[in-house]
């Protein structure tokens, strides 16, 4: 009997106990010639965007703003080159976003500035258009543009007033009606001590305010805003560093930059409060981990885990689960103790679906995690689907809750013949064809749970 036999392969890199689940590297970009400081950071944040049917996304580094096109093959091809002005291996606080044919750039190292690139050039190049130091704009940590309302929000703003660096505001808020010369109309109280990054839609603002918690405000009048609601205290608290609003605005998920800190899913109410309904995130093992940034669907929460890499959790679950992994940074003997290298910054809404991950220090990555499969929820037991099954048809093996980073099974028949064997590795699920002979078959399927306890488990298969 002639058995057909395929498995989903996922490229991994899977040597020095590089934790990979269920999420494939489409390409790595890295470049040694950079600048770099005595902990080898080069890179910072990154951003993407669509423009005419393309998808491009950028990089920030020690020497400025790197441009790519995300190839229909899944390549980073590189377009341009803009250097920051602050050009530095201290240049390690980097961070983008894009309005209508520009991108807004800040550093919040050195003598930096807000600089505005125009991206209408593109595929062929990037132009940098403007760049403001001034009593306005100066060194900033972080950036949000609410492109419905054309405002521009920037974080902890160190403006330069007669050549000097004045004394740092929280959170500044602009027009961008002239998208080159954005036009102040608002700027945090004196109660306001810290605003690390904001999340924006419809006016209506989180403030991440460090060690302060969140506050809400409505910014419908942007030089007037209205404080709302706020969580100021709550579990597992540390420094409220940055979040993101599900699209259907029920669940707004946030992490604290603070080692060991668990990741956090808030249900947001009418009244524009929080209730922390779970806390979730990687194992504190063996030191205390550190969640960064997130991107968030109504399923799915995407984040840029330092020393863990990209870890994408199931929010449909409470507490969420880990469906996808990949770890982007490899500890050795002198860095297993930190908690704040690796990845930093992630891009997880494009409309090819295509994951971005910028690395402090390993560079720029491109994944996909095939989101339409985990869709369909894992159960707690081990599936078989279809089945019945057609001859020479797919069948999907999966694991309990998606859990499983390793599975082995055997297909036998009546006779107790194997049939095929195999380790599966790096997923959590497999695909196998059936057998082109009808009749009753089964497959025993052996991995170990959560307590790291061999279990295994025998399914009938039918093929028709």
């Amino acid at each position: 009997m002639k058995l057909l036999f395929l498995v989903i392969c996922l490229l991994s890199f899977n040597t020095f106990g590089q934790e990979i689940k269920n999420i494939q590297l489409l390409d790595h970009w890295y470049s040694d010639t950079l600048l770099t400081n005595s902990s080898q950071v080069r890179f910072s944040g990154c951003w993407a965007f669509e423009q005419n049917g393309k998808e491009y996304a950028v990089i920030g580094s020690t020497e400025g703003a790197h441009f790519f096109e995300l190839t229909d093959d899944n390549k980073f091809q590189i377009i341009d080159f803009i250097p920051g002005r602050f050009v530095s291996s201290q240049a390690i606080n980097r961070e983008y976003k894009h309005y209508k044919n520009y991108l807004y750039a800040v550093c919040d190292d050195g003598p930096s500035s807000l600089q505005i690139m125009d991206l209408s050039y593109l595929p062929d190049s990037v132009h940098l258009a403007a760049d403001l130091r001034n009593e306005f704009f100066g060194k900033t940590h972080n950036l949000f543009i609410d492109s419905t309302n054309a405002l521009m929000y920037l974080c902890k703003v160190t403006a330069v007033v007669n050549g000097i660096e004045s004394s740092m505001v929280p959170l500044r808020v602009y027009s961008l009606t002239n998208p080159l010369s954005p036009n102040i109309l608002w700027q945090s109280p004196e109660e306001i001590q810290d605003v690390h990054d904001i999340y924006v839609r419809d006016n209506i603002a989180i403030l991440n305010c460090g060690y302060d918690g969140m506050r809400v405000y409505d910014f419908s009048n942007a030089s007037n805003p209205i404080y709302l609601n706020g969580l100021q205290i709550y579990q597992q608290q540390g420094y409220n560093h940055q979040g993101w609003l599900c699209p259907e605005g029920k669940y707004y998920v946030f992490a604290d930059e603070t080692p060991g800190m668990k990741v956090k899913k808030a249900r947001f109410k009418e009244d524009y409060s929080f209730t922390i309904e779970s806390y979730f995130g990687t194992l504190n093992e063996p030191y205390n981990k550190t969640a960064h940034n997130i991107h968030c669907t109504d399923e799915f929460a995407f984040i840029s885990y330092y020393n863990d890499g990209l870890r994408i959790y199931d929010l449909r679950l409470n507490p969420p689960r880990e469906v996808g992994a990949y770890d982007t940074y490899l500890d050795d003997e002198n860095t297993n103790n930190y908690s704040m290298w690796g990845a930093w910054g992630i891009h997880a809404l494009l409309p090819s679906g295509r994951i971005l991950v910028s690395d402090r220090n390993t560079g720029f990555y491109m994944f996909d995690f095939d989101r339409d499969f985990f869709l369909n929820q894992a159960s707690d037991k081990v599936l078989i689907y279809p089945n019945p099954v057609d001859e020479n048809q797919p069948i999907v093996i999966r694991m309990p809750y998606d859990k499983t980073n390793s599975f082995s099974f055997e297909l036998y028949d009546l006779n107790g013949k194997i049939l095929i064997s195999s380790l599966v590795e790096d997923q959590s699920f497999t695909e196998i064809i059936s057998p082109n002979e009808s009749g009753v078959y089964f497959l025993k399927i052996t991995y170990k749970d959560v307590f790291n306890v061999e279990q295994q488990e025998v399914k009938k298969l039918i093929v028709r």
